[in-house]
């Protein structure tokens, strides 16, 4: 006999009337924080975006999961279309879900990070991201600062929230007290 609910509807019968719509849907996304140690320095790997929003902002890689893939794959696969690296093993740093946090909407993020050996990846930009370089890390908190050999750079023109999942990810991995 099959179980039937307070209301005498069979779990087969419950889900041909459920109003799918009636709950609106959050977006799901993957951002990917890839640090480096080189000698006494710390670097990040960020991508410059090439669409809106936040065209042309640094961001860190990442993108929206796909309904036939985990999470996880998803971060994979974005780190690999934006920046040609594989095969890094991630670790989870947080769920990112501060409400306007995207402008495109409802979209709630999970962020990895790995700390990797800079020198031995080919970093190439691809898919969305139009350039992909590596920033060193000076600074912790409110007194972070990423420089690039050719340009200074605001932390503060992160696209996004990104800027908040750097600095958990720092955490995270143990680079920063």
């Amino acid at each position: 006999m099959e179980k039937v609910d307070s209301r005498g509807l069979t779990e087969q019968e419950f889900l041909i009337r459920y109003a799918e719509k009636k709950y609106e849907k959050p977006s799901l996304t993957a951002d990917i924080v890839i640090l480096a140690r080189e000698q006494e320095a710390l670097y990040v790997l960020l991508v410059r975006r090439k669409n809106h929003p936040f065209l042309g902002c640094w961001a860190l890689p990442g993108g929206f999961a796909s309904p036939r893939e985990t999470i996880e794959e998803t971060a994979a696969r974005e780190l690999e279309e934006e920046t040609g690296l594989s095969g890094i093993p991630l670790i989870p740093v947080g769920l990112y879900s501060k409400p306007g946090r995207d402008p495109r909407g409802w979209v709630v993020s999970q962020a990895y990070a790995a700390l990797v050996q800079r020198e031995t990846l080919q970093v190439q930009a691809g898919d969305d991201a139009g350039d992909a370089r590596w920033f060193r890390i000076a600074g912790t908190g409110a007194d972070l600062r990423l420089t690039e050999e050719q340009e200074g750079f605001d932390p503060g023109k992160l696209a996004f929230d990104h800027e908040e999942i750097l600095q958990k990810a720092l955490a995270k991995v143990h680079v920063v007290d």
